[in-house]
């Protein structure tokens, strides 16, 4: 089930620190920024086994309600049980993902937007913690 964050403001410039542990069993889970549900800049989505990837990060924006390129990340720093870190920061061109293990990742924001109100986690995780700052 989603566990959505409300009157939830990330700008540009803004760090998004989000800390989550991913279920026992978990196929995979998603980190979603945007405006609302059809309008996501971000789609970060960690597959331990999910549909023909495992243990790959795809990526994703959604923009009314349809999806655009995938892009894959090999590097899958994530472990079933076990509490994982993110920190993202944006600018109009580009998110940019630090993984738990200290990798940086990043991410056209092909919304180009510089302010997003809209933020859930969805899959088989449970939120430990998120902070702006």
């Amino acid at each position: 089930f989603p566990q959505n964050v409300r009157d939830m403001s990330f700008k540009e410039g803004k760090e998004l620190k989000v800390r989550v542990k991913p279920s026992d069993c978990c196929s995979n889970f998603s980190i979603n920024i945007g405006h609302d549900p059809d309008n996501l800049a971000l789609h970060f989505n960690p597959r331990f086994d999910f549909g023909h990837d495992v243990n790959t990060i795809v990526m994703n924006s959604l923009s009314g309600g349809s999806w655009a390129d995938e892009q894959h990340e090999g590097n899958f720093p994530f472990t079933r049980g076990e509490e994982a870190k993110c920190y993202i920061n944006f600018n109009m061109e580009q998110f940019y993902i630090k993984l738990p293990d200290g990798c940086m990742i990043n991410f056209p924001n092909r919304l180009g937007d510089v302010k997003y109100d809209y933020f859930d986690i969805r899959g088989e995780a449970k939120v430990i913690g998120i902070k702006i700052k």
